[in-house]
């Protein structure tokens, strides 16, 4: 099975509270390929690097996970973001990026059976146009996820923002959120009430990643919660996109009508895995995804708790 992710990488300059400085290459759905390379799977990032050393970095680091990197045009330089941690290993972020993929409809000798977008790609103008155009292209034969990890630094007016958020809501078969996107895009809802929403909206299924708190799950029947793994965190760089990863790994093959069809055991299964990936990647600096010896090591040694939500 071939994923396709579209969208940005970025050089994420890490800032410590003690002060030093690392770099990571990094970018939501550029994370979320290397993830799923570093599984195994046969996945290709539709992206922009520029040729300068940060965007050789990028393009070497995703290249020895085993994922194709395909251009969609070069920005002048590559995108990179501030992160700073605070003494819980918290990230928040100041960005320096453009966005203005390019596709025209690339050639592809052979169609992706899933196509996952997120981020400032999939908002972003003008190159958020073209990833939208590509999925409207490929979703008949392939299924497709959206995970918005929100940026309120570029998400310009909120009301504007959840627009274009619900857009992508809606051509999606998989949406994953975090507990703090959906608290900036709808303010004072509880995640389970805008998930009912999301739902209506398309998707037949949605996540919420609540960080310490563990996460959620719906399908339209339904729903299932699961707890965090205790671990001592580094820093949350990437940990969401190691949970999206793990989640596309567990779902690969599964067509919209049976990802509808998931019981609460199948979600609280799925929840558990996913978790135990987040869990790998917050115990080390940056966006470090876990392979799949790595994975199965950590579901054995992690004691999760998982069950049907009220």
């Amino acid at each position: 099975m071939s994923f396709l992710v579209i969208g940005e990488c970025v050089a994420d300059i890490v800032r410590g509270a003690d002060g030093t400085e690392r770099i990571h290459p990094g970018g939501s759905p550029a994370n979320v390929a290397l993830g799923l390379g570093r599984l195994g799977r046969d996945v290709t990032l539709l992206t922009q690097l520029a040729d300068d050393p940060t965007g050789r970095l990028i393009a070497d680091h995703l290249k020895g996970a085993g994922v194709r990197v395909e251009s969609g045009g070069a920005p002048v330089r590559t995108p990179s973001a501030v992160v700073a941690l605070d003494a819980r290993g918290q990230a928040t972020y100041t960005f320096d990026i453009a966005w203005t993929l390019e596709t025209g409809g690339l050639p592809r000798a052979e169609r992706p059976c899933h196509v996952h977008i997120g981020s400032i790609a999939a908002v972003t103008a003008p190159g958020a146009a073209a990833v939208l155009t590509e999925v409207e292209r490929l979703r008949d034969g392939a299924t497709v996820s959206y995970d918005p990890n929100v940026r309120p630094a570029l998400m310009g007016e909120r009301a504007e923002a959840v627009v274009r958020v619900e857009r992508c809501v809606a051509l999606s078969d998989l949406v994953k959120a975090s507990d703090e996107d959906l608290a900036w895009l709808y303010p004072g809802e509880a995640p389970e009430t805008v998930a009912a929403r999301w739902l209506a909206l398309g998707p037949a299924l949605v996540l919420v990643t609540r960080g310490a708190a563990g996460s959620l799950a719906r399908t339209g029947r339904e729903a299932a919660v699961a707890q965090a793994p205790a671990v001592a965190v580094v820093d949350t760089v990437g940990a969401g996109d190691s949970f999206m990863s793990a989640v596309l790994d567990t779902l690969a093959g599964r067509g919209r009508e049976a990802l509808s069809s998931l019981g609460a055991e199948d979600l609280a299964g799925l929840l558990a895995r996913a978790g135990a990936a987040a869990a790998v990647t917050v115990s080390r600096a940056g966006a470090q995804p876990p392979d799949r010896a790595e994975l199965d090591a950590a579901g054995e040694r992690f004691a999760l708790r998982s069950g049907r939500a009220s």
